[in-house]
């Protein structure tokens, strides 16, 4: 086995890219340039490789890297990647790739977005009644809908939320 198949298994055994570390040490403003030259492209088959997905988008321009995540627990593709170019203009080149076929699969491509440092969707105090479902606020057809229930003297009164 030479060096370059050993390689081959240890990037196998490994499938995180060893130049995503060099994503780690940039400034924020070179994260940002490095999104806006970046796409990202959904519904992607899970067999496909970095190469596969380098040579669809290389008539688009110079691609710079190609990132597949993978789940960390099974090694397993998530179905879809990441392909940064050298130039903006690639990017909307690629994005005329959107919903065409590649290996059988109609893939969605987009511009990747950039992430806000401190920014999370899913807000933990959104969750556990912080937050009203679908069709909780009290109306005149429903007025106790929403609100809770105070007792004072053996008796519940009805106590509605500032909305």
């Amino acid at each position: 086995m030479d060096e370059s198949d050993m390689q081959c298994e240890v990037e196998r055994a490994f499938p995180y890219s060893p130049q995503a570390g060099l994503f780690f040490n940039m400034t924020h403003e070179e994260r940002i340039d490095s999104d806006r030259r970046s796409i990202y492209v959904g519904n992607v088959d899970y067999g496909a490789t970095a190469d596969e997905l380098e040579m669809y988008f290389n008539g688009c321009g110079h691609v710079n890297r190609v990132t597949i995540p993978y789940n960390r627990f099974t090694g397993h593709p998530k179905g879809f990647a990441y392909i940064e170019f050298s130039e903006r203009e690639s990017v909307r080149t690629a994005m005329t790739l959107d919903e065409t076929l590649f290996r059988g699969r109609v893939i969605k491509v987009l511009p990747k977005r950039t992430n806000i440092p401190g920014f999370r969707t899913t807000d933990t105090y959104l969750r556990g009644g912080w937050s009203r479902g679908r069709g909780s606020r009290a109306s005149r057809f429903y007025p106790f809908r929403g609100c809770h229930f105070i007792r004072e003297n053996g008796r519940a009164r009805p106590w509605v939320d500032s909305f």
